[in-house]
């Protein structure tokens, strides 16, 4: 059970209810009426939990699990405890996030500004917004409705946030705009100079002109820096989620849907199409387009354009089966040379 001190626990629900929530259909030896209380790992859970696979190599787990109930591909129902009542669905693990999302709903913050908050008066405080102790916001600001500003965050002059955000603590935000139910976790800066300079005997710094555009959706975890542009914009585009430690750098377009990882660093002027996904510690240099759908494998150095929904890999980056065969070869090459 998740730690009652941090989280919030509704429930219980019933089999079909949950059935419901996760858009799953009901199999094995269940009840519909029968209630269950938690979401609980396939090793911890008991008769009246919920738990999933979506990864073969936890077989064996599953096989031997007391859960009450199992979310399960199709193709594994036949491995099934026979006291487990089962939802099945293609997408257990999409399915165990809405059932865990039941169980374990985003508390919003009470809506209230502390008194130890410092608001310019030409800004602009939706009803139901909450803002916390230390937090500084400049002037001609918008917070919409229901946004929440974590403690000694700081939003600067003309910054624009939208509804139902959650903006953490200790963050920085200048010329920007975000869109609704963008979650930002503590330490994110957003609107800071991108890394232009003229190079010289003494390097002659570019005005950055332009703004970060954040889509609605967006997620972007502690400590990531997205600059702003130096003439366009900087622009994530909606339901991208981005990890922690990420870096992404001035005119950066990513389109909607992207998956970037832990440690990622995107150069200036890049372009990512939509749903897109990026390994952790991939680096791309400037001036890129990456197609549609495309895949870059963690550690990757991206140096070249990637068509849509190719997967690459390597430095410098190619294409994935490529990049294996090298590998494999060298490998072949060194026990041949090994063997004589």
């Amino acid at each position: 059970m998740a730690d009652a001190r941090f989280f919030d626990k509704a429930g219980p629900f019933s089999l079909k209810d949950l059935s419901r929530i996760a858009e799953a259909e009901i199999g094995g030896s269940g009840d519909s009426g029968k209630l269950y209380s938690d979401v609980k790992a396939l090793t911890v859970a008991e008769a009246e939990d919920v738990s999933f696979i979506d990864n073969r190599r936890y077989v064996s787990d599953f096989v031997a699990s007391r859960a009450g109930v199992i979310l399960t591909a199709p193709d594994l129902v036949e491995r099934a405890p026979a006291s487990a009542a089962l939802l099945i669905t293609k997408t257990p693990y999409r399915s165990y996030a809405l059932v865990a999302q039941a169980f374990y709903p985003v508390m919003r913050r009470t809506p209230a500004i502390a008194t130890s908050a410092s608001i310019a008066v030409t800004s602009r405080i939706a009803t139901g917004a909450a803002i916390a102790p230390g937090v500084v916001v400049g002037e001609e600001c918008e917070i919409g409705f229901g946004t929440s500003i974590g403690a000694n965050t700081v939003i600067g002059d003309g910054v624009r946030i939208g509804a139902n955000c959650a903006i953490g603590s200790n963050c920085t935000l200048t010329h920007c705009d975000v869109g609704d139910r963008v979650i930002l976790h503590p330490g994110v800066r957003i609107g800071q100079d991108g890394f232009g300079f003229a190079p010289g005997r003494i390097h002659t710094k570019v005005p950055q002109l332009g703004r970060v555009i954040i889509g609605n959706d967006v997620e972007i975890g502690a400590n990531s820096a997205i600059d702003r542009g130096a003439a366009p914009d900087t622009v994530v585009g909606d339901g991208t989620k981005i990890d922690n430690l990420v870096h992404i750098a001035h005119n950066v377009i990513i389109g909607k849907g992207c998956l970037i990882t832990g440690q990622v660093g995107i150069s200036g002027s890049t372009t990512l199409g939509d749903y897109v996904m990026i390994g952790g510690q991939a680096g791309l240099i400037g001036h890129l387009t990456i197609g549609d759908g495309a895949r870059i494998s963690a550690q990757s150095g991206v140096t070249h354009d990637i068509a849509a929904r190719v997967s690459v890999a390597g430095t410098p980056a190619m294409e994935s089966r490529e990049h294996w065969r090298n590998l494999a070869f060298l490998n072949r090459l060194r026990k041949s040379k090994e063997g004589r």
